[in-house]
């Protein structure tokens, strides 16, 4: 595991002591995988990545990271998780898709390649950070001037409580227990004024419906719980 003052070390743990069940679609990871298609419809509403060079932060075990590369795009995963991050490569390698999979921060990478990628993702990753500006910043700082930026997280409220934590976690078990912090969940208005101090104006947002309840998933207009935002940098 690679240490960095912008990760926590028990988050870590916890996806790395999980990383073998990553691509298990009935597993303790399928809402990620159940959400997985409608994060990349959202992303192509907004922009083309066919020949885009895409760097996917906090990449994980590689589910939207490898969508990206079967539709066409230049991909490098970038997460901490080290375990994880080998099931990536593994995955990768069994199915055949190409992608550029690498142990580093976020922040050290963005310096190594400054506007370097036409797009950049980040998904349900900046509640896990104790500084989510931080990686904002870092995301901005590696695409391209009039690239776009997607992130997707949780909002903070009694309800994405009750729903993503108690429901997802400890009664349906569709996320590992211990995932999320809600006082780490962070607000559309909050996401929206950090990006805003990197350079990223605000194109769009969307909602992601969430009910593993009635097993119903989708884009939505209400950001209540799971959102997604594509930003695009000035």
């Amino acid at each position: 595991m690679k240490k960095n003052k912008n990760s926590d070390i028990e988050e870590l743990n916890n996806f790395n002591n999980h990383a073998s069940s990553w691509w298990d679609e009935q597993g303790k990871f399928s809402a990620l995988h159940k959400i997985n298609p409608f994060r990349l419809e959202f992303i192509k509403r907004l922009q083309p990545i066919e020949n885009k060079y895409i760097l996917d932060i906090g990449c994980g075990g590689g589910i939207l990271t490898e969508s990206l590369a079967k539709n066409g795009a230049i991909v490098t995963g970038i997460d901490l998780a080290e375990e994880v991050l080998t099931v990536a490569k593994l995955h990768s390698l069994d199915v055949g898709v190409k992608v550029n999979y690498q142990l580093i921060s976020a922040e050290e990478h963005a310096q190594q390649n400054l506007e370097h990628y036409n797009l950049v993702t980040c998904m349900e990753m900046l509640e896990h950070v104790p500084d989510p500006a931080a990686i904002i910043q870092a995301a901005a700082d590696a695409v391209k001037p009039n690239g776009w930026v997607f992130f997707s997280t949780l909002n903070r409220n009694y309800k994405s409580y009750l729903l993503g934590i108690v429901v997802a976690e400890r009664i349906l078990n569709v996320v590992p227990k211990g995932t999320h912090t809600h006082e780490q969940f962070i607000k559309p208005s909050e996401l929206s004024a950090m990006a805003r101090k990197s350079g990223l104006t605000l194109k769009e947002g969307s909602g992601i419906e969430f009910n593993p309840l009635l097993n119903h998933y989708g884009l939505s207009k209400n950001m209540d719980i799971n959102y997604l935002m594509g930003f695009q940098k000035n």
